[in-house]
């Protein structure tokens, strides 16, 4: 079984090597929920320009998507996005660009982030 996870999780990280994970997971204030359509639609489309130049520095987004209420041991919020970034400092730039932009204002949110590595790495820190 190690011999299969390893190499399956490596031959695939091997592609991604030094590629820092950023995993976001949010729900919606009360006054988010209270602005109107139009003004939401607003805020969001301020946001887009600054995505738009990070995607331009070797970010990607993995996927967002929508929790699911069947989820076991679900986490209480309601959405998530999962990003790769090439290193830190781009990384930085995002968690900036995001709090200025008021995000938190809207949003609660908690964030984890990491360097993609091997199970066998991660499990190694489990264990020592």
């Amino acid at each position: 079984m190690k011999e299969l996870i390893g190499n399956t999780f490596n031959a695939a990280l091997s592609k991604n090597n030094n590629m820092e994970c950023y995993i976001e997971l949010w729900k919606e204030k009360e006054i988010w929920k209270k602005l109107p359509k139009n003004e939401k639609e607003s805020y969001l489309n301020q946001i887009g320009p600054h995505m738009a130049e990070l995607l331009g520095k070797d970010v990607e987004i993995v996927g967002w998507g929508t929790n699911k209420p069947s989820t076991v041991n679900r986490a209480e919020f309601d959405f998530f996005a999962v990003w790769k970034f090439p290193d830190c400092e781009t990384m930085e730039e995002f968690e900036t660009a995001i709090a200025t932009a008021g995000w938190y204002n809207y949003f609660s949110q908690i964030n984890v982030s990491g360097e993609l590595v091997s199970p066998e790495d991660v499990i190694r820190k489990m264990i020592y």
